[in-house]
């Protein structure tokens, strides 16, 4: 299971428009400190966390952030229209276009799918895969 992604921000701030455009309609609340942003989904009282968390830092060793080539990270919506707007609202807090929603052909007929950037140059895909909503097929 994974624990936790981070990735790099040379300017915390952009980054922060960008992510809470769509990460707090996921559920992820936002901690803010010197050492970055810090998103994590709630938990109640005697469960354990659920996994994984997401957070956005400086780069440990002081040298400029870049963004992972191959590298990217999704976040599940509850349904293709959230995947549309939460896509639109992260173009308009600083993220750009890297693929807009719809199906995919490479990928199952309910896979619906946006692919961003964020001010960084992180990879984002945010997508549904609900099988109760129609599909690329049908």
């Amino acid at each position: 299971m994974i624990a936790y992604v981070t990735v790099g921000a040379d300017d915390i701030a952009g980054a922060k428009r960008f992510y809470a455009a769509f990460l707090p309609a996921l559920g992820y609340g936002l901690t803010e400190g010197a050492e970055g942003l810090s998103y994590v989904l709630p938990v109640e009282a005697g469960l354990k966390p659920v996994l994984p968390d997401f957070y956005v830092k400086p780069t440990y060793d002081g040298k400029p952030a870049s963004a992972g080539n191959g590298a990217m990270v999704a976040f599940e919506a509850s349904n293709q229209r959230q995947v549309r707007s939460l896509h639109a609202a992260a173009l308009k807090a600083g993220g750009t276009n890297e693929g807009a929603p719809g199906f995919r052909v490479a990928y199952g007929p309910n896979f619906y799918v946006g692919y961003l950037r964020d001010p960084q140059g992180n990879k984002i895909a945010l997508f549904s895969s609900d099988p109760s909503e129609a599909g690329r097929d049908g």
